[in-house]
C-alpha cells in the first residue's frame, strides 16, 4: 500500500486588463464558485504550457505566460466526503490572446467575467480557494519571477499523455 503523500499540482492564470481580472464561474461540489482560470498539470507538459492550455479550455482565449507570480501551497477539506487534498499551485501572469470563436468552455464552466480587485475581495466567500485572492493580491503588489525559475527536464515530454 502506497502511503506517500502526493499533493496535486495545479496552475493558474492571473490575467489583468484595465484594472480588472479575468475569473471564471464554475460548478463545483460546493456549488457555483469563482476561480482564476486554473487546472491540473497534465503528463508531458511544462507548468507554463499547462497554464496556457487550461486558460484556453476555461476561457476560450489564447494565453501566453510571461512571468511566474508565485508558487502556493494550500489544503482543502471537503466536509461532505471527508476528502482532504493539498494543492501546489503555480500562478502565471502574461498576455491574453484572441478569443477562439466556436470553442466550447470546459464542462462545469458557466461563464467568464472581469472583476475589479474590490469586487474580488468582496466575493471571497464564493471563491473556490483562498488562493484566488492571494494570487491577485501578489500580482497587484508587483510580484513577478522569470519563467526560467521553473525548469522542465526534457524527459517530461516523453511522459504518456494519460487522462485520469
Amino acid at each position: 500500500m502506497d502511503t506517500r503523500w502526493k499533493p496535486n499540482v495545479t496552475v493558474a492564470a492571473i490575467i489583468e486588463k484595465e484594472g480588472r481580472y479575468l475569473l471564471i464561474e464554475e460548478q463545483t461540489q460546493e456549488g457555483l464558485r469563482l476561480n482564476n482560470p486554473a487546472g491540473h498539470l497534465d503528463p508531458g507538459e511544462s507548468p507554463a504550457e499547462a497554464c496556457a492550455r487550461e486558460t484556453l479550455e476555461e476561457t476560450a482565449h489564447l494565453f501566453n505566460p510571461t512571468a511566474l507570480v508565485g508558487i502556493y501551497l494550500s489544503r482543502f477539506h471537503r466536509p461532505a466526503t471527508s476528502e482532504d487534498v493539498t494543492y501546489v499551485r503555480m500562478a502565471f501572469c502574461g498576455e491574453l490572446g484572441d478569443l477562439q470563436e466556436g470553442l466550447q468552455l470546459d464542462e462545469g464552466i458557466e461563464r467568464t467575467l472581469w472583476m475589479t480587485p474590490e469586487e474580488i475581495r468582496a466575493s471571497a466567500s464564493r471563491h473556490r480557494s483562498p488562493l484566488v485572492l492571494q494570487c491577485i493580491e501578489d500580482h497587484l503588489a508587483g510580484q513577478r519571477y522569470p519563467l526560467g525559475v521553473i525548469y522542465t527536464d526534457p524527459a517530461v515530454k516523453g511522459l504518456p499523455h494519460l487522462k485520469a
